[in-house]
């Protein structure tokens, strides 16, 4: 589902256009696309940071409101923060069109607790945390959620076990996506007695014979 966000025409440029932008409470964008003209626009900066505080960033179709134009589906393809403070710097809009499928990453979402977790005391690893995609606009899947309630020590979930209807997972089909293994536990070597016992009496003999060499 798309979400709403308003926007202007921009018609200032530079580093100085875009401090005096971002002191008056916009964000300096741009949007642009496949065989579309790069327009250059503004949005308040209150509105945008709520809509990032509440959307998947990458792979949430967004309902472009320009003052003064046709509204534009689009979706965030960077977000350029400040190194310090925390400010935006820019925004970068791809415009999508209903009919051209489109590349994306969409963010891979475990659901339950492993049978080999629970039971066996294994680990759940997740190797994967995204995916990449290819699908219409509107096929775009906000997750791709996958159950692992089932998966005993030993097991695993491959690129090659998710369909997701009018989607193309992209990734190689073998790649792990989650797995669970056994707990790593580290051993610690005690040295026996009779050798803990004997090391400083050889050292302290060693170091007297070297004092009497030198002398």
């Amino acid at each position: 589902m798309a979400v709403t966000l308003n926007a202007r025409s921009r018609a200032t440029f530079g580093k100085n256009a875009a401090r005096k932008l971002r002191s008056a409470g916009h964000v300096p964008a741009v949007i642009y696309g496949h065989g579309d003209e790069t327009r250059p626009l503004e949005i308040a900066v209150n509105e945008l940071e709520r809509l990032l505080s509440h959307i998947s960033m990458g792979n949430t179709l967004i309902d472009l409101r320009v003052e003064g134009a046709k509204a534009t589906s689009a979706l965030i393809r960077e977000v350029q923060y400040h190194a310090v403070k925390p400010m935006i710097l820019h925004v970068d809009f791809l415009q999508v069109h209903a009919g051209e499928k489109i590349h994306l990453r969409v963010p891979v979402r475990l659901h339950g607790t492993p049978v080999g977790v629970r039971d066996e005391q294994g680990v759940l690893q997740e190797v994967l945390h995204e995916l990449d995609v290819e699908c219409l606009p509107r096929d775009i899947p906000e997750g791709i959620d996958i159950d692992v309630e089932a998966l005993g020590i030993g097991d695993s979930v491959h690129v090659r076990d998710v369909t997701i209807a009018n989607v193309t997972i992209l990734n190689d089909p073998e790649l792990t996506i989650a797995s669970v293994t056994n707990p790593t536990v580290e051993a610690v070597a005690e040295p026996e007695a009779d050798e803990a016992a004997d090391a400083q009496p050889e050292l302290v003999k060693d170091r007297r014979r070297e004092g009497d060499d030198s002398e």
